[in-house]
């Protein structure tokens, strides 16, 4: 099977492979620690991070879709844009997701901040480690608590997955074929992609925004997606001029 897909394509699936293996056999969280993708802001972030999350998967099911998806749709792009235009494709669509969702992590943060400090809450103390006590009656220990948890979460928890980069080219394959039809396993008849596409974007904005995620990061989907969009807009003027 591997040797009927393009090179590019091919050996993005196998690092994701190697990587995920890895990842399983040592049973350790240094590679977490390490490659997943923290909050820009964080303790726990280093800036190889925007490229190494990208190879990190949290589940079986996470890479068995991802490189599913990248399987359908990449070989077709890799042959009409060329080597070097996909891969900056995918990995510029993967920066695009950890750019938006973090753009998104950073005013969460602020409005946390500056909710705490409306209450009363010594949030320098707390950051700098201090033991630092909730105060005001129990409804306002309650609504510090939930704010510092989620605070913590965003700054400890990490990014991971081809996610991001793979809507990056969905995106553009929807872009460069519209009327493309795909099957989906919930939706019986094909459907143009010109048409799911929309409807998936507008569904991730929504989760992403209300905080009905899940544990997913639909707005680095967004991310992946508007940049692989805008560069399939700009390269289908010239596709065949310069390939």
């Amino acid at each position: 099977m591997f040797n009927n897909i393009p090179p590019i394509t091919r050996n993005i699936i196998i690092i994701n492979i190697v990587v995920f293996i890895l990842t399983y056999v040592l049973q350790t969280d240094l590679m977490y620690r390490y490659l997943a993708a923290f909050y820009p802001f964080s303790p726990f972030f280093h800036s190889w991070q925007i490229i190494t999350h990208m190879f990190m998967h949290g589940s079986f099911l996470h890479i068995l879709f991802n490189l599913m998806t990248l399987y359908s749709f990449g070989p077709v792009l890799e042959q009409v844009l060329g080597d070097k235009k996909y891969v900056i494709l995918y990995f510029v669509s993967g920066l695009g997701a950890f750019f938006l969702f973090n753009l998104w992590n950073f005013v969460e943060v602020e409005l946390i901040k500056s909710s705490l400090q409306n209450l009363g809450f010594d949030l320098a103390g707390y950051m700098n480690g201090e033991n630092v006590s909730f105060k005001g009656n129990s409804e306002a220990v309650l609504e510090q608590q939930g704010l510092v948890n989620k605070l913590q979460s965003i700054i400890s928890v990490p990014m991971v997955g081809a996610s991001g980069a793979i809507f990056g080219v969905i995106a553009a394959f929807a872009t460069l074929y519209p009327d493309a039809k795909i099957m989906l396993m919930f939706i019986p008849v094909p459907v143009k992609v010109k048409y799911l596409m929309p409807v998936v974007i507008i569904v991730s904005i929504y989760l992403g925004v209300t905080g009905n995620a899940g544990g997913i990061a639909h707005l680095a989907h967004v991310g992946g997606a508007l940049v692989g969009f805008i560069l399939a807009k700009i390269w289908k003027k010239h596709l065949y001029r310069f390939n």
